[in-house]
């Protein structure tokens, strides 16, 4: 449809046909409609009030089932106005007032549209997440990503800091107020009750919801924005691609791209950035960082900070062990998982990568010693150092969370690192070898236990431990110094060395994960620095510079390596020949195939007997095999296991390719 550029008054017959509909006007003078015809018949019992400006009223809706419905108004209450071209309003029980609705929209049976001209529709509303006193308020806003999020919450050390991204959103927020609400293009908003000082986006889709008051929904073609039934809302943003649907109530909170509340899920001072999925359960003050997963009832986050999260049926915090109120707060590092009915009282931590099983009260700190298991075994904390290494659903894990990206927007607000192995969590590897040798030195090569931080390992656990470590630090190793010999052939001492040299100034040093984004904790200081000395003083640069240091991971992570050469290899990177390139490839090659094999063992168990009860269910004896195999199938034929060998294959390849290129 072409936009319209004039507009006229109503002529006295186009008033006089109207008023014939039932239609009625407090001052027909400040009612507009395009120059040319307009068509008065689209109209039926519509009050005007105010300044209403009308689009032009042609076009069909083709709706579910086959029925198609006029552009049209009817028995709606219009009070300063403006409505686009091809729009179908019908059955406003009370009235719109104060809104710009664009073209192509379709609202049908809903109670009100309100904006109250004093609103900033969410944005710059404070979400108190991990301590619901206060202390870590985030004022939300529409593009608000989890790494600028992070620093207004985690970074309270740094008052110029928080002061200046605080400013820049209140800035934002400010320029909102006193604007009229908007319903974009294609929107559409139908059997709803009240919405009042909400700007909806394009293509949002609105179907159900009880009341929505105070908030931002954004959208586009390529990642509409859903709100269903049952929906209540309060000081909240919605990103693009989101859906808060079946009855979820939300009080102050971001919900981030491609990310879904639904099934009675209640959430208040939460921050949920891309790809969570949250149902049934319970969220209270949490920093839920990219993929944060809670499916099942009586599951409750509170006062944490989580990413990459698989939350068990019945997990639970608890930060209320307090005198001065909940003012407790825990981080659970990316990638872990909490089994059925555990439990965590906060304050603690947990190490990246881990699996939490059974009830743990003495505020226990694994951060030093990822992928480990901790596990409760008669009222007392057992850690697992390294076992999840070898474990199939960490695998899993880090193989379906890039395929389960559903951000379909092409502006993406949050960047997000997928590597299971990283210099974040190597580096947490090689100081845990450290902690592990300095427990195994102070209590005796002979002890059977070892006492950490109000948790006990076992000899057997710490030794076995060790061992995993190594191997994954071998494998990251090896696997940046093929990546970086290339395909090209070697020919000379000085090729290697230069082919091997850094090729980013920064990567050095300690590197930390700001909620889904790697980088070198000197970069990230780098950007607090410039944040709060006023070099970055908008939010748009600051999103720029997320961006880019998103896009430098791989140089700054071959900077890393280099600064750890030495270290692990005994040499300098400028130092190495192509003999000891060999021998970090066989390394590697070793480390990987020892892993996989592992995976398979982990996979074969669930391939065992005793994974076969329950199968045959009524000749257990003569059937329970045939009926599992129709079943599961083989192990031989399972999708991971056939994946798994395939990588040993593909690892073995590249390894002899690698070191052809060696002469």
């Amino acid at each position: 449809m072409t936009e319209i550029t004039n507009y006229r008054s109503l002529t006295s017959d186009e008033i006089s046909r109207l008023e014939g509909r039932g239609c009625t006007s407090t001052d027909w003078s400040r009612v507009e409609v395009p120059e040319g015809d307009f068509d008065c018949s689209r109209l039926t019992n519509v009050e005007f009030s105010g300044d209403v400006r009308l689009g032009r009223l042609e076009g069909t809706f083709h709706r579910p089932g086959g029925l198609d419905r006029r552009s049209s108004l009817t028995g709606v209450t219009l009070h300063n106005v403006t409505v686009g071209n091809g729009v179908f309003i019908r059955h406003v029980a009370n009235y719109i007032a104060n809104y710009d609705i664009a073209d192509g929209v379709y609202i049908d049976n809903i109670d009100s549209l309100v904006c109250s001209l004093d609103s900033t529709f969410g944005i710059g509303t404070e979400v108190s997440v991990l301590n619901e006193t206060g202390g870590r308020e985030v004022p939300i806003y529409e593009r608000m990503s989890a790494q600028t999020a992070y620093l207004i919450a985690m970074y309270r050390h740094n008052r110029e800091l928080v002061e200046k991204l605080v400013t820049m959103v209140k800035v934002h927020a400010d320029s909102l107020f006193g604007l009229r609400g908007i319903v974009g293009k294609n929107a559409e908003i139908t059997n709803c009750g009240t919405i009042t000082n909400v700007r909806i986006g394009a293509y949002a889709r609105v179907k159900g919801a009880t009341r929505l008051k105070d908030g931002t929904i954004t959208g586009s073609k390529a990642a509409p924005v859903t709100v269903g039934r049952d929906v209540i809302a309060e000081g909240f943003v919605f990103a693009s691609g989101s859906r808060v649907d079946d009855g979820a109530v939300v009080h102050h909170c971001f919900v981030g791209q491609a990310s879904a509340l639904s099934h009675l899920y209640s959430a208040h001072d939460s921050l949920f950035f891309a790809n969570c999925a949250c149902e049934n359960g319970e969220a209270a003050a949490i920093f839920g960082g990219p993929y944060t997963v809670s499916m099942h009832k009586s599951s409750l986050l509170i006062a944490g900070m989580f990413s990459f999260l698989n939350a068990g049926s019945g997990s639970n915090q608890s930060n209320h062990m307090y005198k001065l109120g909940p003012i407790h707060q825990g981080v659970v590092e990316r990638g872990s998982k909490t089994t059925s009915d555990s439990y965590i009282l906060w304050p603690a931590r947990i190490g990246a990568f881990s699996l939490v099983m059974g009830r743990h009260v003495n505020h226990p700190d694994t951060s030093r010693l990822p992928f480990s298991y901790l596990i409760e075994s008669r009222n007392e904390s057992f850690l697992v150092p390294g076992v999840n290494l070898r474990s199939v659903g960490t695998i899993r894990d880090a193989q379906k969370w890039p395929r389960r990206d559903k951000r379909t927007d092409p502006d993406k607000l949050d960047s997000i690192n997928f590597n299971l192995l990283s210099p974040y969590t190597v580096g947490k590897m090689m100081g845990a070898i450290s902690l592990l040798n300095d427990l195994e030195r102070t209590a005796g090569a002979t002890a059977e236990r070892f006492a950490f931080q109000a948790m006990t390992i076992e000899a057997r656990a710490l030794r076995r431990g060790r061992e995993y470590y190594g191997m994954a630090i071998d494998k990251f190793m090896g696997n940046s110094v093929i990546n970086r010999l290339g395909k090209e052939p070697l020919d000379s001492q000085e090729a290697l060395a230069d082919r091997l040299a850094p090729t980013h100034a920064s990567g050095a040093g300690k590197w930390v994960d700001i909620c889904g984004l790697f980088a070198p904790k000197s970069e990230v200081d780098s950007i607090a620095c410039e944040i709060a000395t006023g070099v970055i003083d908008t939010l748009e640069s600051l999103e720029a510079r997320w961006k880019q240091l998103h896009a430098d991971y791989y140089d700054m992570e071959w900077t890393w390596v280099c600064e750890h050469m030495k270290g692990w290899y005994g040499k300098e990177v400028g130092e190495l020949d192509a003999d000891d390139i060999r021998a970090i490839i066989s390394r590697w090659h070793k480390s990987v195939t020892d892993l996989d094999r592992m995976l398979l063992d982990d996979a074969r168990k669930e391939y065992s007997l005793k994974s076969r009860t329950g199968f045959g269910i009524d000749n257990p004896g003569g059937e329970a095999d045939s009926d599992f195999i129709s079943v599961r199938g083989q192990f031989d034929d399972d999708p991971f296991v056939c994946m798994v060998k395939d990588h040993i294959e593909k690892k073995t390849a590249l390894a002899e390719a690698s070191l052809a290129l060696l002469g």
